[in-house]
């Protein structure tokens, strides 16, 4: 049997052989033989030379997402090594293993797994499906996981707009075991954490962040802290144990701001808590207009570009949040400000930030750049795959 093929234009072959797992529409020239949704197919340069194998899907932008340059079949096997590399990097390179805590154990693209995410909190796991030819092959990878982690359970997770992005019916539920029905209560530096695996964004906490979270936090002591786009109060729970005099979290999610004042009691600081439901922009303008100011502002908004289309809104955005912010730091202040918007790179959001600063009069200097923390791996082959980015910035 023949197997199906598709042969790249000129412009396309550079990113195949240099391994990029990203094959997309505009650069297949043809298609050899009829492949179904999510078939193997053996990938060549337009003198028929063979590139590698992966997975094919007619319904996405991204044609064939490519796993590997070896004339190999990708079968449960082939899945289940590459799931068990990711989870011995986080073990035994990472010395992620603590079952009290959490981490993420699969990066797609940067464990080679494009279109699989897996995070886990204590026992339980949460998997995130972006491919439709990964979901066909979901079964092998889930007796990999649980061969290998023995997890309480394993639920799925989905993402807005995949479904229309690569033709993938999934429901948010239960895979395997018997998921929590309460709170998963996880600890990260010796404060804990609630987690709701079921309706929380992402798989339930910003994993990526972990690193930054201590950071931040090393700047704190004796200064008063807004965390604007707390979400469950990750870095208010950080600074408030370091010492900051008093935090206010800052969301838009009541559901979100429930779980903060619930870490905030798990981990006993309440009295130095204050929990305000607002839209950061809003809430930012009305803290200026009563003249109040912080010695220290976070700021972690959601992903404002989706798409290329969407890169110059979000790049004011970024000017106009972080403008509001030094409208509302005190002299002397500190502002740690993040993007996870991976259509922004790290230098046009430094520029986003440097033009807030510029259009206030406000200096400022740079102490810290930061990124995503090291169980959501880069591949060298697939850059695209360094999204979170932030700075530590001393305000004059």
């Amino acid at each position: 049997m023949i197997r199906p093929a598709v042969h790249l234009d000129a412009k396309g072959v550079g990113p195949a052989r240099g391994r990029h797992p990203w094959i997309f529409s505009g650069a297949i020239t043809r298609v050899v033989g009829d492949p179904e949704p999510g078939a193997e197919v053996d990938v060549h340069d337009p003198h028929g030379v063979h590139l590698g194998r992966g997975l094919f899907n007619p319904k996405s932008q991204i044609r064939v997402r490519l796993y590997t340059s070896m004339d190999e079949p990708l079968d449960g096997a082939f899945f289940a090594a590459r799931v068990r590399r990711a989870i011995a990097l986080r073990s035994h390179v990472l010395g992620l293993d603590d079952l009290a805590g959490a981490c993420r154990l699969v990066f797609s693209e940067g464990d080679e797994l494009s279109g699989l995410t897996v995070d886990r909190y204590a026992r339980h796991l949460v998997v995130i499906l972006t491919s439709l030819g990964i979901a066909g092959r979901l079964e092998p990878i889930l007796d990999a996981l649980e061969e290998a982690l023995r997890p309480e359970s394993i639920t799925l997770r989905t993402e807005k707009g995949v479904g229309e992005e690569e033709g993938l019916v999934v429901k948010d539920g239960p895979l395997r075991g018997t998921p929590p029905t309460e709170h998963v209560i996880i600890q990260e530096d010796g404060l804990r954490f609630a987690i709701d695996l079921r309706t929380g964004q992402k798989t339930g906490f910003y994993l990526d962040q972990r690193m930054n979270r201590a950071r931040v936090a090393a700047y704190s002591a004796g200064r008063s802290v807004a965390d604007v786009c707390s979400y469950t109060g990750g870095f208010a729970m950080a600074v408030a144990k370091a010492g900051a005099t008093s935090v206010t979290a800052v969301d838009a999610s009541a559901s979100a701001l429930e779980l903060a004042a619930r870490n905030a009691e798990l981990n006993g600081i309440a009295d130095r808590l204050e929990i305000k439901r607002a839209d950061a922009f809003g809430w930012l303008e009305e803290v200026a207009a009563a003249g109040r100011t912080f010695d220290m502002i976070v700021l972690d908004p959601p992903r404002f570009a989706r798409s290329r289309a969407g890169l110059k809104s979000a790049l004011q955005g970024y000017q106009r949040l972080n403008r509001l912010a030094l409208d509302c730091l005190a002299p002397g202040g500190v502002l740690a400000t993040f993007s996870c918007s991976g259509r922004v790179s790290a230098e046009a959001f430094q520029e986003a930030v440097a033009r807030a600063a510029a259009s206030c009069g406000r200096p400022l200097r740079i102490l810290e750049r930061l990124a995503q923390a090291p169980d959501h791996p880069v591949s060298t082959a697939c850059p695209q795959g360094s999204y979170l980015k932030g700075f530590i910035l001393a305000a004059e």
